[in-house]
């Protein structure tokens, strides 16, 4: 019988074999890594310094008032997009785990449906919702004499992020509500716990990972929107709708550069803190 030591010695030597195969499954991977994400980074990064102001761009998004709201701005609709989607997400996720029922495939299918539209329809679907010519503008002119619209603003595009951030919660709350252990629910009524604190104790401490990784994906997702935004931008001014006008009507590559980093290196903190909060179950649960 081999020794501990000869074994480990042997499982080596299979592993340093194993490099050559290794490193050419690993190659294709790398080179679209380094060619679509490393190379564009450091153009960007390039690019944001080459400006007047050199390094200092990145001062101008505290200093400059219109860079500093659209900031602001996108980081509250992103939040708010992301706290709503995951409480109705949570809800409607379970509730279909749990239960069986006619058409529930179809309605499945209906409530992921969004994820097969590009962020420009789903701007042209909020107009056909709440624009001058929409359903509530034409049922307010009915009832009231007065259209009421508001697709081109903030609560427009609130709506439209919600609509596009729903599928890509509810699957994942999905995943993690199907891995539920009944069994402590049940333990937990037995001992007299009422509704909302399985709710509270045992229900959502085990959907905790995927609601952490789902909310980190959605907020992502919200911040570096752009379709929806631009379909809808008559008054919106966020983020990803200041970097283009930067770079398309003021030519001020610096400026959209610098706006395009920081806009990524938020994003990534949020999903940094994800997988920090929740460990190695994030990519599990995502």
């Amino acid at each position: 019988m081999p020794s501990r030591d000869q074994t480990g010695r042997n499982a080596a030597h299979v592993n340093q074999r194993d490099y050559p195969r290794l490193f050419l499954m690993i190659l294709p991977a790398a080179i679209v890594f380094a060619a679509f994400f490393i190379a564009p980074m450091v153009k960007l990064a390039i690019a944001s310094a080459a400006g007047d102001d050199g390094i200092a761009a990145y001062g101008a998004i505290i200093t400059k008032p219109r860079y500093l709201e659209s900031m602001l701005a996108t980081v509250a609709l992103s939040l708010s997009v992301t706290a709503v989607a995951v409480a109705i997400s949570t809800v409607a996720g379970v509730f279909l785990v749990r239960n069986r029922f006619a058409g529930r495939a179809l309605l499945i299918s209906l409530l992921t449906f969004p994820l097969a539209f590009p962020g420009v329809v789903i701007g042209f679907l909020v107009i056909m919702l709440a624009g001058r010519q929409g359903l509530i503008a034409q049922v307010s002119l009915f009832l009231t004499g007065d259209r009421t619209v508001f697709a081109y603003s903030m609560a427009g595009l609130f709506i439209g992020y919600l609509y596009f951030s729903i599928p890509r919660v509810i699957l994942t709350v999905m995943a993690a509500a199907e891995k539920l252990d009944i069994s402590l629910e049940e333990a937990a009524r037995s001992l007299g716990a009422s509704p909302w604190r399985v709710i509270r104790d045992v229900i959502l401490p085990a959907l905790k990972p995927g609601l952490i990784a789902s909310s980190a994906i959605c907020f992502a997702t919200s911040m570096g929107a752009f379709g929806t935004a631009f379909t809808l931008a008559t008054n919106i001014d966020v983020l990803p709708m200041t970097i283009y006008t930067e770079f398309t009507l003021n030519a001020n590559i610096a400026g959209a550069a610098s706006l395009s980093i920081t806009l990524g290196l938020v994003t990534w903190i949020a999903l940094f803190i994800a997988r920090s909060l929740s460990g190695s179950t994030v990519a599990a649960s995502g």
